[in-house]
C-alpha cells in the first residue's frame, strides 16, 4: 500500500511534533527532579554492567574496544526501544534520565559558593564532581575556568545532545548517545590502559556530539545577539560581545582544541563571557598543553554564575523549541481540511 507524499509529510510532522513535546517534557523533568541516587540511577546501573563487560572482554587492542562499544550501544538501543513503545512519555523518560542540566548547575553553584567564601581547598575537592582533571595545583582562576569549561562541554553532552537525538531518533537515539557518552567517560581517555581499547568509544562519542556541539554554539551566539538587541532597544551601550564575536571566536579557536566538540562549546562560552579559557592542564596522570580559547581575563567565581545563567538560558531555548515544534504541528492540524 503506497502512501501519498502529502500523507507521508503529515505523518512525519506528527512524529516530530510528538518528539518535540517528549524532549521538552524530559528536560523539564530533569529540572524538576534532578538526578536520582546512584543506587536507583539507570546510568549507574549501565556503568556497573559495562564494568563487568570490560573485565570479560578487555584486551589492549582497538578491535576489543570496538566490540565493547558495540555491546554498550546495543544495550542503550534495547532500553530505548522498550521506552519507545510508550510514545512521548517514554521519550520524556529517556531524556530525563539522560539529562543532567540541574546537577551541572547545582554543583557549579556549590563550587562558586566555596570560592566566594575563600575555601579554595574545598572547591578543589568538589571539582572532580564535574571534571576529570587534577585539581590540586589549581588557583581560584584555574578552578573557575574548569567549572566554566565543564558547564559548556557538559551542557552539550547532557542537555543539547539528548534533545537532538530525541528529535532525530526518539528514545533509542537518546539512550544510545547516553551509553556512548558514558563509555567515553569510562574508557575514552588516553591512559596507558585505554589508549587503544577506548578508541572506539571516544570516536563514537565525538561523532554523536558533533552536531549538538555546533547547535549549542549557535544557541550561545543567538542568546548573545538577542541580549545585544535588548540593550539596543533600551538605548544602552552593548555590555558584552556580539553574536558575530562568538561565531568568529569559535571558527578561530575551536580547531586548535584536541576535541572536535569541546573546543566548539568552550570557545563559544569564552567569547560570550569575554574571558579566556583553556590552557595547560593535568588530566589522567599527564600534562596537556591545551590552547587558550577566547580573549580577556581569566575567569573568577562571578563568571561561574554568568556561565550558569547562560547555559540555563540555552536549555530553556531548547525546551521552547520543542514545545514550539509540537504547537506548530497542532495548529497546522486544526487548519487542515478533513
Amino acid at each position: 500500500m503506497s502512501v501519498s507524499p502529502g500523507r507521508r509529510s503529515a505523518t512525519d510532522g506528527s512524529v516530530m511534533a510528538r518528539r518535540g513535546l517528549g524532549v521538552a517534557a524530559g528536560l523539564l523533568l530533569d529540572r524538576a527532579l534532578g538526578e536520582p541516587p546512584d543506587a536507583w540511577h539507570p546510568v549507574a546501573w549501565f556503568g556497573t554492567a559495562m564494568s563487568r563487560v570490560e573485565r570479560l572482554t578487555y584486551a589492549d587492542r582497538r578491535a576489543a574496544g570496538a566490540g565493547y562499544a558495540v555491546v554498550g550501544a546495543g544495550l542503550g538501543a534495547l532500553a530505548g526501544a522498550v521506552l519507545a513503545r510508550l510514545g512521548p512519555a517514554g521519550l520524556a523518560t529517556a531524556v530525563g534520565v539522560a539529562s543532567a542540566g540541574r546537577m551541572l548547575r547545582r554543583t557549579s553553584g556549590q563550587i562558586e559558593a566555596l570560592l566566594v567564601a575563600g575555601d579554595l581547598e574545598g572547591a578543589r575537592e568538589r571539582l572532580p564532581w564535574l571534571v576529570g582533571r587534577d585539581p590540586r595545583g589549581l588557583d581560584e582562576a584555574g578552578v573557575s575556568a574548569a567549572v566554566v569549561e565543564s558547564l559548556a562541554e557538559n551542557t552539550v553532552d547532557a542537555v543539547v545532545a539528548p534533545a537532538f537525538w530525541g528529535l532525530v531518533a526518539g528514545a533509542p537515539g537518546v539512550l544510545v548517545h547516553r551509553a556512548v557518552n558514558t563509555l567515553d567517560a569510562m574508557v575514552g581517555h588516553r591512559s596507558p590502559r585505554y589508549a587503544r581499547f577506548g578508541t572506539a568509544a571516544a570516536r563514537a562519542d565525538d561523532v554523536m556530539a558533533w552536531v549538538p556541539a555546533r547547535i549549542f554554539a549557535g544557541l550561545v551566539a543567538l542568546d548573545t545577539g538577542l541580549r545585544t538587541l535588548v540593550e539596543a532597544g533600551r538605548a544602552l551601550p552593548p555590555a558584552g560581545p556580539s553574536a558575530r564575536t562568538v561565531l568568529v571566536t569559535v571558527l578561530r579557536d575551536a580547531p586548535e582544541h584536541p576535541s572536535p566538540n569541546a573546543g566548539v562549546a568552550e570557545s563559544a562560552v569564552a567569547a560570550a563571557l569575554g574571558v579566556e579559557l583553556g590552557g595547560p592542564l593535568e588530566y589522567a596522570g599527564r600534562r596537556e598543553a591545551r590552547p587558550t580559547l577566547g580573549s580577556g581575563p581569566r575567569p573568577g567565581p562571578a563568571d561561574i554564575a554568568r556561565a550558569r545563567r547562560l547555559v540555563d538560558r540555552v536549555e530553556g531555548a531548547v525546551v521552547v523549541l520543542g514545545v514550539a515544534l509540537w504547537a506548530a504541528h497542532r495548529s497546522a492540524s486544526t487548519r487542515r481540511p478533513r
